[in-house]
């Protein structure tokens, strides 16, 4: 039974997240239905990290076990045609050995967070940026990033329904910077808490429009507390755009 890794580029906000759950559209339930109609049988599709309702992806990765032993290109373009409408593109599929596994084996995953600072509502982006009605500076938003990197308890900024067994994580890079009319944040560690960067993000945009301080980032921080958070950004503005393997 051949294994197959995908990569997977979706819209997040038509679905409920990348999780399949009852009566509500998925990203990992749209191809699960698509591997059935193509495999003649069902096919659990596992995903590198499970994006929440809203979140989108640029390289999401995942693996799937087929009873068809076909080329790669024929399983990304047959399960394309039958995706059909879905806001959901395979990139590539590409056969991998039977003990690939798109979760644990991946060493590390990346985020960008898209903020447009402008009063006027959006027309053509609308559920792919946060826009923010006020001038943030991205510069103060970066330098305050810098004291979350390295190992740390990060129970502040992490959901209350998170089911991580522990809230200690390693973040190993934070950019802020300007990308043309928005400011751009890029996350990268092994693994994330559910929320952690949007939370971070909507923690950094304090600081961008001067209502926090570095030290108020890294007070929050240390205060291991999830009501010394600001508030948690939307979903709309984060990708995942990387996973890492060796």
């Amino acid at each position: 039974m051949p294994r197959y890794k995908l990569t997977i580029e979706y819209d997040g906000g038509p679905y409920r997240g990348w999780q399949i759950q009852d009566n509500v559209p998925s990203v990992q339930g749209a191809i699960e239905t698509a591997v059935l109609k193509l495999n003649g049988a069902p096919g659990l599709v596992q995903g590198a990290g499970r994006t929440d309702a809203g979140v989108h992806a640029l390289a999401q990765i995942a693996h799937v076990d087929m009873v068809k032993d076909l080329r790669a290109d024929k399983v990304r373009d047959a399960l394309n045609f039958h995706l059909g409408d879905h806001q959901v593109s395979i990139l590539a599929a590409e056969k991998v050995h039977d003990n690939f596994h798109a979760r644990f084996d991946a060493i590390g995953r990346e985020y960008l967070y898209r903020i447009l600072p402008r009063r006027p509502k959006l027309a053509l982006e609308r559920g792919r940026v946060w826009r923010v009605p006020y001038a943030i500076d991205a510069d103060l938003m970066h330098n305050a990033a810098q004291v979350l990197i390295g190992e740390h308890d990060f129970t502040t900024f992490r959901a209350t329904e998170c089911q991580a067994k522990s809230p200690i994580k390693t973040l190993d890079q934070i950019n802020v910077f300007r990308a043309g009319d928005e400011v751009h944040i890029i996350v990268k560690a092994r693994s994330f808490l559910h929320k952690q960067v949007r939370s971070i993000t909507g923690t950094l945009n304090e600081v961008g429009r001067g209502h926090w301080s570095k030290r108020d980032v890294e007070t929050a921080l240390n205060a291991r507390d999830r009501t010394a958070c600001a508030p948690v950004a939307p979903p709309e503005g984060l990708y995942l755009t990387r996973v890492r393997y060796e």
